[in-house]
Parts: C-alpha cells; sequence; structure tokens
C-alpha cells in the first residue's frame, strides 16, 4: 500500500475531507433552522401563544354564551340540580331493592301464624303451642278459675292488670311461656295461686298469669291473637 508521500498532490486534494460541527458557520445554522420553520408542511396548533402565524389554534367565541355569565351559572345550577335529583333517585331505587331482599319470604310469614283447634282442648287444661320458637300457654279456664281471677284487688299486684284486660275471652287465657325474670319456662297447674310455677328461681303466677310470688317482675306476656271461628285459635 503506497504511503501518503507517494500520492500525488492533486489526488490528496481531491479526497474528500471531514468537517467538525463546531467549525460550520453559526449563522447558515440559524438560517437553515428558519427556513424548516417557513417551509413545514405541519403547523402544530399548540405551538406558540396563539398569535404568530404559525399558531392555528381553533376560534370557540361562536360557542360561547352571548348573555355573560349569569346565563353560565343558571346552566351550572340546572346541571347540578339535575345531577343531585338523579342521584336520589338512584339511592331511592337502591333502598327499596334492600327492603325488599330483606323482606320475608312466604315461608316464613307462614311460619308466623298458628292456628289451633280448640275443639281438642277440655275444660280446665292446658296445651303449649310452638310459635316462632317460644312456647305458647292456652288455658281452657273453668268457671270458678275465671271467678278467682277477676275477685283479684288488682292494686295489690307487683304487676297491676286487670284479668278481662289480658283475655279476649274468659274461658280461653292465651300467653307467652317465658318466665319474665330469667326466661325459664314455668309449670302448669302448679304454684300457690293455682297458675304457674317457674322452680328455676321461685316465681308464681296466678290463673290468669299475673306474678304474685317471687323475683319475676312483670306477668306473662299476651301475644297476638283471634278466634276467626268459634272453635279456632290463631296466634300471630
Amino acid at each position: 500500500m503506497a504511503s501518503l508521500s507517494q500520492i500525488p498532490r492533486t489526488m490528496l486534494c481531491a479526497l474528500p475531507r471531514r468537517v467538525s460541527p463546531a467549525a460550520l458557520p453559526i449563522r447558515a445554522l440559524s438560517t437553515s433552522s428558519k427556513r424548516s420553520d417557513a417551509t413545514s408542511s405541519f403547523d402544530s396548533p399548540f405551538r406558540g401563544m396563539g398569535n404568530d402565524k404559525a399558531s392555528n389554534i381553533p376560534d370557540f367565541s361562536n360557542y360561547r354564551s352571548k348573555q355573560g355569565t349569569k346565563s353560565n351559572l343558571v346552566f351550572q345550577y340546572f346541571m347540578v340540580g339535575t345531577m343531585g335529583a338523579l342521584t336520589a333517585a338512584g339511592a331511592k331505587a337502591t333502598v327499596n331493592d334492600f327492603l325488599v331482599n330483606m323482606s320475608a319470604s312466604a315461608d316464613v310469614l307462614a311460619m308466623a301464624k298458628v292456628e289451633v283447634d280448640l275443639s281438642t282442648i277440655p275444660e280446665g287444661k292446658n296445651v303449649i303451642i310452638k310459635w316462632r320458637g317460644k312456647p305458647v300457654f292456652v288455658r281452657h279456664r273453668t268457671a270458678d278459675e275465671i271467678k278467682q281471677a277477676e275477685n283479684v284487688k288488682v292494686e295489690t299486684l307487683r304487676d297491676p292488670e286487670k284479668d278481662e284486660d289480658r283475655v279476649k275471652k274468659p274461658e280461653w287465657l292465651v300467653m307467652v311461656g317465658v318466665c319474665t325474670h330469667l326466661g325459664c319456662v314455668p309449670i302448669g297447674e302448679a304454684g300457690d295461686y293455682g297458675g304457674w310455677f317457674c322452680p328455676c328461681h321461685g316465681s308464681h303466677y296466678d290463673i290468669s298469669g299475673r306474678i304474685r310470688r317471687g323475683p319475676a317482675p312483670l306477668n306473662l306476656e299476651i301475644p297476638t291473637y283471634e278466634f276467626p271461628e268459634d272453635e279456632m285459635l290463631v296466634i300471630g
């Protein structure tokens, strides 16, 4: 391979030379940059502040309200009120759906009422009916028991209550069989008053189910019931 000293000068002048970018004239670079901006086929709408020719920002003045800011405020209030009404309607629908889902089904409602054939209960006897998970005492009282219950002096009772206020028919006494002391189940036809006796803590109830002695504070509870027929009792 020939060295540079062996190459003629005329050929060396023809070889291309590497030029450093720093050696280019600054004026030439700035001129080229301006030319590219002027001849660019794409004018960005976001270039500049909207005052130069290179910016193409759309003019929305035709779409603005001609009535000032008050109309804009009215529109805003209208939109807020509409959204509030829609939100309230949605909340109401949600609550209604929740209540419907939480309501008792048909089989549960059927168990809420119990029918009792009274013709199967002899006079002077008790039966225990299960209602809503609780025992219910149904007593077919005799004439003497009714008289005894009615002759009690109400003012002497711990929980004053007339017998006539506790029954719908004098011969039929219907009560929840749960002691009002600690929830025990009293025994029928027992105790000092011929009614019910709670052996757990010694509470005595009379033939009307009223507390007469012992720690129980209240009379036995009377549930909701009715007589749709002469020989039919419906509890609940």
